[in-house]
């Protein structure tokens, strides 16, 4: 996830000052890692060097002056060209899960790869369930239940991937036992 970006989708709303912003990003992008204030105004300084937002203007809501920021039109078409573009797929395979399979196999160790992947595909069954019951509780909103579909996705792209490395892992452990 490109902070900046949404940072400028925000911003494309209106004006807001830093803690809004982080307050919108984690209301609005629910289930995604809530950002740090640091990384808020972090960020916000880079957009403004880059010309892509400028200072709204300054207000004080019974705490210190906070600096509302806006998006400007270089901001606007930088937002807009980022909504636009498509993402390939990922060239590479990236992740841990992948990797420790892989690392135990070459390892030889077929029975740690077996138990790795029993563990792991039973940890992905337990966060399926949790979503699935966050996606039916009360209160849950349209951005709740986008985000725990999304999720779910994911877990059971890899809990397909499992179930066939499982397959082949047992495969293998036949193969070199003959």
């Amino acid at each position: 996830m490109s902070t900046a970006h949404v940072l400028l989708g925000l911003l494309a709303a209106g004006p807001r000052h830093g803690y809004d912003l982080k307050r919108a990003h984690d209301d609005r992008l629910p289930r995604a890692k809530p950002l740090a204030y640091g990384q808020v105004y972090a960020t916000l300084g880079r957009l403004e060097r880059d010309g892509l937002v400028t200072e709204a203007g300054q207000d004080r809501e019974g705490g210190p002056d906070r600096t509302s920021y806006e998006i400007t039109e270089e901001g606007r078409r930088h937002l807009d060209a980022w909504l636009s573009a498509v993402d390939p797929p990922a060239p590479y395979v990236t992740s841990e899960l992948f990797s420790k399979v892989v690392v135990a196999l070459l390892a030889a160790d077929a029975g740690r790869a077996r138990d790795y992947l029993v563990a792991q595909r039973a940890a992905h069954m337990s966060r399926m369930r949790e979503l699935t019951t966050a996606k039916t509780e009360p209160g849950a909103g349209v951005g709740d239940v986008v985000a725990a579909d999304y999720a779910i996705g994911h877990l059971e792209a890899d809990l397909r991937w499992l179930q066939t490395t499982l397959a082949r892992v047992a495969d293998l452990q036949k193969e070199v036992t003959s």
